[in-house]
This record gives C-alpha cells, structure tokens and sequence, in this order.
C-alpha cells in the first residue's frame, strides 16, 4: 500500500499544458497523509487541469464518505468501487517520495523510497466525486502494485509510478483497458533508492525534512528498548 508521501519541491515538476500559480508556489510537504487534500491533474476534454482532491476516494454511489486511499491495480477494473473511476476519471498524483513500513516483529521500520536522483514523479491515480444534501467531495486514491526488487525486501505492495511517456497514455481518454493495464507495472528499481528514516512520520502532525533523513536500521528501536 501507500500511506504517506512526499512533495517537497513543486517548483521542479514540469507538466505539460499545466500552469496553476497555487502550486508552483506550494509549501514543501514531507509526510502528506490520508484525507488531506493533494495536488492532482485531470484531463478534461483533452485540457490538463491541476486542482486539490481529498486523498480517499469516496464512490459516487457510497451512503458515506469514508475514502479508501488505495486501488489494487489487479482488480481495478472488477471491483465497484473503483472500476468506473478507472474507466473515465484518471489522474496524476505529483510526489518526489513514499514511505512504506517494515515489520520487525511487533514493531515497525518507516523507509523512505525516491528517485536516485530525487527527482519528482507521478503516481497513476483514479478520482470521482461524491453528493448529498448540498454536499460535494471530490476525492482520489493511488493505484498500487506488486513491489518491485527493491521494495520487496520490506513490504510486498508499491504505488504505480509512471514514466513521463505513461503519464500522457493514463491520461488518454482513447485508451482502452487492457493499454492501461500495461502500465500498471512495478516501476524500475534500478532507478530508485531507500533507506530506513525515523518513526516520526507516523504521526500526520510531523512534517518537516528531518523525516526523510536515512538512520541506521533500527536504531530508534534499539534506544526504546536501552532507554
């Protein structure tokens, strides 16, 4: 799964036929979680448009408005909750990191996992909006995927990162369904890198760059059990 992610620089993504002022502009983010708003881009009738969706997406159809954050990419276009998204309402999700968790036994290893040149990037994302009573919510989940090499030695799941060229083809509204599942692969771990950080990031409170500082492999765990 993902639960957590990065934006720390979004003055360095560049996407095409995109200029939205608010974002170039935007704080740097290091521990983006679960129902907060999050910068995506839409295609609509062939525009790209960059607006703020609540990450956990409700169904149309739900009687409430409780999100779910992530879409398996193996059963998305099967189960109800996702698979009309993943036919008409496609999105980028704009990051420069994630974090997954380690088990160690009953305790856990936050890792933080970029690009090995922290380089921005895209999730493929779904979205779709959800009324009632005058109320309107917008919201989105990131589609995920087997782990590739790397991620695998710490957990079995990975967000679906595109490439520049499969951004363009997720958002295609020509594409047909067994062209997106093509590009629902585990990305190139060749080209990524991770280290394990320290456990602050499970609190959504802290957000500061000290989260994605490499320590040493259970290090905080270590001095709980010393101290």
């Amino acid at each position: 799964m993902c639960g957590r992610f990065t934006l720390r620089r979004a003055d360095k993504l560049n996407f095409d036929r995109v200029n939205t002022y608010d974002f170039w502009r935007s704080p740097a983010r290091y521990n983006i979680a679960p129902t907060q708003p999050i910068w995506t881009v839409l295609d609509r009738a062939g525009e790209r448009e960059l607006t703020l969706l609540q990450w956990g997406l409700i169904p149309s159809w739900s009687d409430k408005p409780t999100g779910i954050i992530n879409a398996r990419a193996e059963s998305i276009d099967e189960k109800a909750s996702f698979k009309e998204s993943f036919q008409r309402r496609r999105c980028l999700i704009p990051a420069d990191g994630f974090y997954e968790w380690e088990k160690l036994g009953k305790a856990t290893q936050p890792h933080f996992f970029q690009m090995k040149d922290s380089s921005p990037f895209s999730f493929a994302g779904i979205w779709d909006e959800w009324k009632t009573d005058g109320n309107r919510i917008s919201s989105c989940a990131i589609v995920t995927t087997a782990a590739n090499s790397l991620l695998a030695t710490i957990h079995h799941r990975m967000p679906v990162i595109l490439t520049r060229e499969a951004e363009t083809d997720w958002l295609n509204e020509e594409a047909t369904t067994d062209d997106l599942r093509m590009l629902l692969a585990p990305f190139d771990a060749a080209k990524m890198k991770g280290s394990p950080v320290t456990n602050r990031v499970n609190n959504a409170d802290n957000d500061d760059e000290a989260l994605v500082d490499p320590i040493e492999h259970g290090q905080e765990l270590v001095q709980r059990l010393l101290f």
